[in-house]
């Protein structure tokens, strides 16, 4: 829809917000019949209230629901401002007719893809699923409305994974700077805090607390529910109706009332442990129900596009990026002026030129030039809504439970209306700086490494949770019990060009655009010469000023004229309406083959990206992530060649052209077309405009070494504006991608840290022992070497018992078997993720270049579905024996000294 902030590190979260005026319905009321008024949708609102939204689309069998509660922490008793936050936890935890572990094993068994928010006025409960799930899916839907069992030993042991989240998001400078803005934009309203809640609340929550929210809040004539995907809609509705429709309607208390009070000019800093430096001028304006609303969507827009004045800032040199965006709420929002820098910069000055900006744009509007390029590119964005099941279910949620509307179409439509004149006179009346609040965020830095008491030993018991066999309800046993491999739905033509590219083509007609993704391979660590470190970081942001035949503004104009968002670089892409493709190709193989990289914007550049690498080079992440690689591999390994400073400055335009050059070649090269779009038409252009690219001098080395395995250590990264620490416990593997051991590896890691509640190491550290909020193992095995690893967060004097834990189920399965049913629960995730891999355009077009570039082949999750089918439990103990080493875990954590 709009520009609406959504990062993590900045905001924690997506929040946008839409009061919504409930009718209940009455005790004689009858449902009204579902009504198709837009192609493939279909609503209907049930005799107890609950609306009911149904989308078809068939790029996948896949379904996504999701159920809007219409309420959240705006609702929450005084001082307890995250109740609603935590009963969305408590609802994992349980309800009459379907525990806990029930819950968690259906959850994995149809692929592991469920979560659930909280915002200020809206909590979400998402499901995506194989469409022969749906059914499971509402089930446990159904029950959770109608109950929860919020006990008060369930809460007690969930109070602590909760109160680890909060200590994770207080331990992210963004977070505790969007809270500090928060507080002096809404003072004295429930939008002074967001959803989180705090320790302290926390503490004094009871589980009647929490079961009276549910039985106050949670009914169907407060929710929505949004089904949306490959599915039968008036069957669907039928079985909504048959599991929704008995469930009560209740009586709703009032909302609160806001009434704001004037903001007063601010400013403050907040310290951080990222590298570089942010400015930050916030403004309340009007929220999504003031007419003015559609107005602002465009305006932030404007402010936002790479042709506008904010981002020239990056252009001429002055900062590393520059953004705007609004997050609305219903009755205010806030919109973010936000300016990236490297440490040292003059702060003052980068403000006031921010506020120059903003301050001419009041006074003498945008160029209408500006406007018409994003209603563009707001239409092209409604058309890619399409091209994922979930992100539609997330899109059609918000539109109907946040915005108030009646469907996405309806924002656009309002945007269409939208005229110059309306852009410009809320750009008048609502940038008004005398009432903005300035927040810059300040890089502290980090002490150096050092080696952590702890370890791995001494005599401490650790009680392990049970992986135990769950008895099933009977609407989910079936589901479990199939284990047959799915056929997948992609079917890519692929070419090969005379000049060696790989050309992957798979048409899509799920919407009226075609998207371009494209991967070079490649590895600065070995490809970089000695002596340039750091000569990929300065190509990058150089590729985006221009060609050697359109200059910077020109080449984004040509972009805006289609409405098309590109990037270039080793990992490139374009999309666009299907009318406007082989434009977009054209457009894209110029950046590529053509960049300009002039030598007058490197020399601008240059001192913010060796600023920058500096300062990265003594931030607490690079030097956690620095830390393991080191303690990983031996001294020599090029993984730990690191740009400084110097190596930045001491680059000359011919290094860069000359690295370019070098890496930059179609025999290396793997392009996607996906879209609505034939494979005929694709190859012709991808051919006239990438068909002359030729290769320069012999392929570059793009692997790294195989390496030694390493021994234990232990080493902490001090992070003075963490509360909390981040942990990450690592091996080496010489293991490949393309060794047969991977799949029994896989299935085995799954069974450990594959899907919430159900792995063996949530159940030990969050739903038994209350230590993590999550926890989460990978294997990562490459075309010349692997790493294992665990990686969690906790507070200090956790860390240890944590990592104990993780060891001894490492040790458990090396000594016996999984359980057949684990092994049946791991199998039926694997199995499931196959389609839903292949639910959204971007997901399918990352996965063959994924395949491309560890050589394997375009079907291999089909292989890798028949190898899992067929693995035993013995076959997992063996490959863990073979090639797990919990005794060489590397523990590295980054906060404050864990004990």
């Amino acid at each position: 829809m709009t520009h609406v902030a959504c990062s993590r590190h900045l905001r924690l979260a997506k929040i946008v917000l839409m009061a919504f005026t409930l009718t209940m319905a009455g005790a004689g009321s009858v449902a009204v019949a579902g009504t198709k008024d837009d192609a493939g949708v279909l609503r209907a609102t049930l005799a107890n209230g609950l609306r009911v939204v149904i989308v078809r689309n068939t790029l996948a069998p896949v379904v996504s629901t999701s159920v809007n509660y219409l309420v959240g922490s705006d609702e929450t008793p005084k001082g307890f401002p995250g109740t609603a936050h935590a009963q969305e936890h408590m609802m994992f935890r349980g309800s009459p007719g379907l525990t806990a572990d029930q819950l968690a094993n259906i959850g994995s068994v149809m692929g592991g893809d469920f979560n659930a928010n909280t915002r200020e006025s809206i909590t979400q409960y998402l499901y995506t699923v194989p469409s022969e799930d749906l059914d499971v899916a509402l089930h446990i839907e159904a029950i959770r409305m109608q109950g929860v069992d919020d006990s008060e030993k369930d809460w007690d042991k969930e109070r602590g994974a909760i109160e680890q989240e909060v200590a994770q998001d207080i331990s992210i400078p963004g977070y505790k700077m969007y809270e500090q803005l928060r507080a002096e934009m809404f003072a004295g309203t429930p939008y002074e805090h967001d959803a989180l809640g705090t320790r302290p609340s926390f503490d004094k929550t009871t589980a009647k607390m929490l079961q009276d929210f549910h039985d106050t809040w949670y009914a169907p004539n407060n929710a929505i529910l949004v089904v949306v995907g490959d599915l039968d809609p008036q069957k669907t509705l039928a079985e909504i109706k048959q599991l929704f429709g008995p469930i009560k309607a209740k009586k709703l208390p009032a909302r609160p009332v806001v009434n704001f009070k004037p903001v007063p000019a601010k400013s403050f800093t907040v310290d951080t442990d990222s590298p570089n430096e942010t400015q930050i001028i916030a403004l309340r304006l009007p929220g999504l129900q003031s007419p003015d609303f559609p107005a602002l969507e465009v305006l932030a827009d404007v402010l936002a596009s790479h042709r506008f004045d904010l981002y020239g800032l990056v252009a001429e040199g002055k900062a590393l990026g520059a953004d705007f965006s609004i997050e609305p709420l219903p009755k205010a929002g806030i919109g973010y002026a936000e300016v990236s820098f490297s440490p040292g910069g003059d702060a003052k000055a980068i403000e006031q030129e921010m506020r120059s900006i903003l301050a001419k744009v009041a006074k003498s509007g945008v160029s209408p030039e500006l406007v018409e390029a994003a209603k563009l590119q707001e239409r092209r964005d409604a058309a890619q809504e399409k091209d994922s099941i979930a992100g539609l279910a997330s899109v059609w949620s918000d539109a109907v439970a946040l915005y108030g509307l009646k469907s996405p179409d309806e924002d656009l439509a309002r945007i269409e209306k939208v005229t110059v004149a309306d852009v410009n006179r809320v750009a008048r009346k609502y940038l008004r700086l005398d009432h903005a609040i300035s927040a810059l965020m300040l890089p502290q830095g980090s002490g150096r490494p050092v080696a952590s008491g702890g370890g791995f030993g001494g005599q401490e018991t650790i009680s392990l949770g049970e992986a135990k066999s769950t008895d099933l309800p009977d609407w989910a046993e079936a589901a479990l019990k199939r284990l047959t491999v799915p056929k997948s739905t992609v079917h890519p033509v692929v070419t090969t060009l005379a000049n060696g590219l790989t050309l992957i083509v798979q048409p899509e007609d799920v919407s009226d655009t075609v998207s371009v993704f494209g991967r070079i391979r490649n590895r600065a660590e070995t490809e970089e010469p000695v002596g340039k470190e750091g000569v990929s970081l300065l190509l990058g942001p150089l590729l985006t000023f221009g060609t050697e035949h359109l200059d910077r503004m020109a080449y984004q104009k040509a972009l805006d004229q289609i409405g098309a968002s590109e990037r270039a670089g080793t990992d490139f892409s374009i999309e666009m309406l299907s009318q406007n493709f082989d434009r977009g190709v054209e457009l894209l193989a110029d950046n590529e083959l053509h960049p300009a990289l002039p030598a007058q914007a490197m020399e601008l550049i240059k001192p913010q990206i060796a600023n920058a690498v500096a300062a990265r080079n003594k931030s607490p992440g690079w030097l956690a992530q620095r830390t393991l690689t080191a303690a990983l591999f031996p001294a020599t390994d090029p993984s730990l060649r690191q740009a400084t400073a110097e190596t930045v400055n001491a680059l000359t335009p011919d290094d860069v052209r000359a690295y370019y050059n070098k890496v930059f070649r179609p025999d290396l090269t793997t392009i996607v077309v996906i879209g609505n779009i034939t494979p005929e038409k694709a190859r012709a252009s991808i051919e006239k405009y990438f068909g002359g690219w030729t290769a320069v001098g012999p392929k570059p080395e793009t692997d790294l070494p195989t390496a030694p395995a390493n021994h234990a250590a232990d080493l902490s990264v001090p992070d003075a504006s963490r509360v909390q620490d981040n942990v990450v416990l690592a091996y080496n593997l010489a293991l490949t991608r393309s060794d047969p051991d991977y799949y029994a590896l896989s299935l085995g890691n799954a069974v450990l840290g594959g899907g919430f509640y159900s792995t063996r190491l949530s159940i030990d550290l969050r739903k038994n022992a209350g230590l993590v909020y999550s926890v989460g193992a990978g294997l990562e095995a490459g075309r010349t070497r692997g790493v294992y690893y665990v990686e969690y967060a906790c507070d200090p004097d956790n860390v240890t018992k944590a990592a104990k834990i993780v060891a001894q189920e490492l040790k458990n399965m090396q000594t016996a078997p999984v359980t057949a049913d684990e092994l049946t629960r791991v199998k039926a995730l694997m199995l499931r993720q196959i389609p839903l891999g292949e639910a959204s355009i971007s997901d399918i077009a990352s996965g063959f270049l994924q395949d491309r570039e560890l050589n394997l082949p375009l079907d291999e999750s089909t292989i890798a579905a028949q190898r899992y089918v067929a693995i035993d439990p013995a076959e997992i103990e063996a490959a863990f024996q073979k090639w797990m080493r919990p005794d060489d875990l590397v523990r590295v954590t980054q906060g404050p000294p864990p004990q």
